[in-house]
């Protein structure tokens, strides 16, 4: 019985669009100047993540940075993806590579250097704080950041940004994080993202219905494309997922894994999809921009 309502469900949500039904278009909606691009780990592939040489790329882009969050040894939060140094030290000791932000007091954080692996040209740069992020929100009111959840206390979170809290939108694949940060801190905003097969998002998907999507302001999906650019969840499951949130008021977000082309981006919006999450946010702006320019020809 659970594998039949599973089906249903999964039908549900990917059946085809009637012809004549009317096509969802973003550029009706949202003005250009207030799509929300999410920076992938800070602009990341732009330059060292999460550094704030990465979050600064971001905001100058017209962009929101993500930062990765997680606490020090000594409770301290900075900004930081992998449970270990390995990829971002990779000329450190094996002892330091195999330690993680965890086992480290602040002092000895920051001293490590971020940057020399992306390019020597990026030799120098530090692990952020929240403090430090905090502090630049302050003199820019206009600026936002996602935090992403690794490990990090809430209580001491929501303490740490107050006065920016809606500068923040805190992004978790956890509902119950969600939940438990719109308790502590209901002046912040959330995301809710979430990969796998079509059927396990369906499945999600459904859970979240039932409560009304409750606290949930944004909603990611993850998707795939294989060497001939065909989509992962399907093009249907897209649009659909699409007509759902929209119901609920909630901003649909797409990750495209692999998005490095412009046209990825153009074909997502077609779908309904309204804001996008990236590697690439200089050619993801640039391709919403073309996108919008077109409907004005």
């Amino acid at each position: 019985m659970k594998t039949l309502l599973c089906s249903a469900a999964l039908l549900a949500l990917t059946l085809p669009l009637f012809a004549n039904e009317p096509v969802w278009d973003v550029r009706d909606h949202i003005p250009l100047e207030e799509i929300t691009v999410q920076a992938h780990r800070g602009a990341g592939e732009l330059a060292p993540e999460n550094s704030m040489e990465a979050f600064e790329i971001a905001w100058k882009l017209g962009v929101i940075p993500e930062a990765d969050i997680r606490m020090t040894q000594d409770g301290v939060i900075v900004a930081f993806h992998d449970n270990n140094f390995t990829r971002i030290l990779p000329n450190a000791s094996e002892e330091t590579k195999r330690k993680g932000v965890k086992d480290l007091t602040y002092e000895e954080v920051k001293k490590l250097d971020i940057g020399v692996w992306k390019g020597r040209e990026f030799a120098g740069q530090r692990i952020a704080s929240l403090q430090e992020i905090v502090e630049v929100l302050k003199k820019h009111p206009k600026r936002k950041i996602y935090v992403d959840i690794k490990n990090v206390d809430f209580g001491q979170l929501a303490r740490e940004s107050e006065g920016v809290r809606p500068q923040m939108i805190l992004a978790s694949t956890r509902y119950e994080e969600i939940e438990h940060w719109k308790k502590v801190a209901p002046d912040s905003f959330t995301l809710h993202w979430m990969g796998g097969t079509e059927e396990a998002l369906t499945q999600r998907l459904e859970q979240l219905k039932r409560n009304g999507f409750r606290g949930i302001d944004q909603l990611q999906i993850h998707v795939q494309l294989d060497k001939d650019k065909v989509f992962t969840p399907s093009d249907a499951f897209l649009r659909k997922t699409g007509d759902l949130l929209r119901e609920y008021k909630i901003l649909y977000q797409v990750l495209p894994w692999g998005g490095k082309e412009g046209d990825v981006y153009k074909r997502l919006l077609d779908l309904g999809v309204a804001s996008f999450a990236t590697d690439f946010p200089d050619t993801t702006m640039q391709a919403v921009r073309e996108y919008y320019k077109a409907k004005e020809k």
